[in-house]
């Protein structure tokens, strides 16, 4: 699964990246909602997407959590159980990531941000 060297502007990047940073700290969300389709429009490939936004969420993540923190409204029990929960959920979701084809993930990515939207509009 492995891609030639990025060919997406740097302006863009930021530009997706300043986009998913202001989401992030608005609604909770950027990687997988914002970045994920941004990086496949501006060319990359679904499994690369998916795997630059998991690596770029980490320093976004940890500024979110710093500054919420400082507020007073991180319940950090939650996050250290939901972390180690996803640190071994993660290998497991990447190994099985490189199985599917870039179409099939894409479907799968499609179909969970549907679920997901479906879900948060009716609650």
């Amino acid at each position: 699964m492995t891609e030639g060297p990025l060919r997406v502007p740097p302006l863009l990047l930021a530009a997706i990246g300043a986009a998913a940073g202001v989401l992030s700290g608005l609604l909770g969300v950027g990687g997988g909602i914002v970045m994920v389709p941004a990086l496949v429009i501006a060319g990359l490939g679904q499994h690369r997407a998916q795997a630059t936004s998991l690596a770029a969420i980490v320093p976004i993540a940890a500024v979110g959590a710093i500054f919420f923190g400082r507020a007073a409204s991180v319940d950090y029990l939650a996050a250290i159980v939901l972390a180690a929960g996803s640190l071994v959920g993660v290998r497991f979701g990447a190994l099985l990531m490189h199985r599917l084809s870039e179409v099939l993930l894409a479907r799968i990515f499609g179909a969970f941000m549907i679920i997901v939207a479906i879900t948060m509009l009716v609650r």
